[in-house]
């Protein structure tokens, strides 16, 4: 049996057998996670293969249903009808087991991130997601109005224009890459709030892509003015106080306002860039869609509220 070494060595050695016995301990720890690991992906598997199962099933007995639904008695069609509503609610309380689950990516995150699995196991993990995409939001939007500020009236330059455009196509891109992380793992992002984020992809791309001429600096000023405009209205600030709709609305306007002044700009005889009707376009898109959307949401929301006053 060797005695330890008297001074600093002597000390290094008992902190190395603190930390083999400490090593030992890891080992264990790290064994008996990668069997978890291992018990949960034949979990996940198992659970997922059996909701797939049923859902085809009762797939095939909805359409048994509403082929059968026609010639039932009246009595009969009730006891049908409530198996149809039982089985959308069957349906529902699958989609939010799916949550969950892993799941093959859609088309676009295949694009992007490939067959990496991006599902959130654990409520605390969606949470901090959501919360982070927020934070990502706030932040950049007071970065883009600051640079948008700086661009309308302290710099004249074609660089600043386009960095600021840069950055809002890599803005946008992320969002949409973020947003559907979260349609992955369950959240009910709404179809056009996150359709009119590739829309404004594009339309970053092709302001980058403008170059510097007299059709592009009579838009420069009004496109600038509107940035700031729209960053400083995000549908985040508003929500719930309705007394700022109006200015949603001018927002709205406003996108129509600059689709009409691009197609006025490319009737011009001097206009010879191709981005001025390909700015255009999409301007009046998100213009009908924000508008109508919008107007939707206002909608339902008045009905609902109408209906919770008259159960009061």
């Amino acid at each position: 049996m060797h005695l330890p070494a008297p001074g600093p060595l002597g000390d290094c050695l008992r902190d190395w057998e603190e930390l083999q016995q400490d090593f030992q301990s890891i080992q264990e720890t790290h064994r008996l996670y990668r069997l978890k690991l291992e018990e949960l992906t034949k979990l996940q598997n198992g659970c997922t293969g059996a909701i797939t199962r049923q859902k085809k099933q009762l797939q095939e007995l909805a359409l048994v249903l509403k082929k059968c639904k026609p010639s039932l008695q009246l009595g009969a069609r009730e006891a049908a009808q409530e198996l149809e509503n039982q089985i959308k609610e069957r349906q529902g309380l699958f989609f939010d087991m799916e949550a969950y689950l892993p799941k093959k990516n859609g088309l676009y995150l295949s694009l992007v991130l490939g067959n990496v699995n991006v599902t959130l196991l654990s409520k605390q993990a969606k949470f901090a997601y959501k919360d982070e995409y927020e934070k990502f939001k706030l932040y950049l939007t007071i970065i883009l109005i600051l640079i948008s500020f700086t661009c309308r009236f302290l710099l004249n330059s074609r660089v600043t224009d386009a960095a600021f455009n840069f950055l809002l196509v890599w803005y946008y891109c992320t969002l949409t890459i973020r947003e559907s992380i979260l349609i992955n793992n369950g959240s009910r992002i709404k179809g056009w709030w996150v359709f009119h984020h590739y829309v404004s992809t594009f339309l970053s791309g092709v302001m980058l892509t403008w170059p510097d001429g007299l059709m592009y600096q009579k838009f420069r000023n009004q496109f600038l003015s509107f940035s700031m405009y729209q960053k400083g209205f995000q549908s985040w600030m508003w929500r719930g106080l309705t007394f700022l709709l109006p200015f949603l609305f001018f927002g709205h306007f406003w996108q129509l306002f600059n689709a009409l002044t691009l197609f006025s700009l490319a009737r011009d005889p001097e206009c010879k860039e191709w981005q001025v009707l390909m700015c255009g376009f999409p301007f009046l898109l998100l213009f009908l869609g924000n508008f109508f959307t919008t107007l939707r949401v206002v909608h339902q929301k008045f009905h609902s509220q109408r209906r919770g006053s008259k159960k009061e």
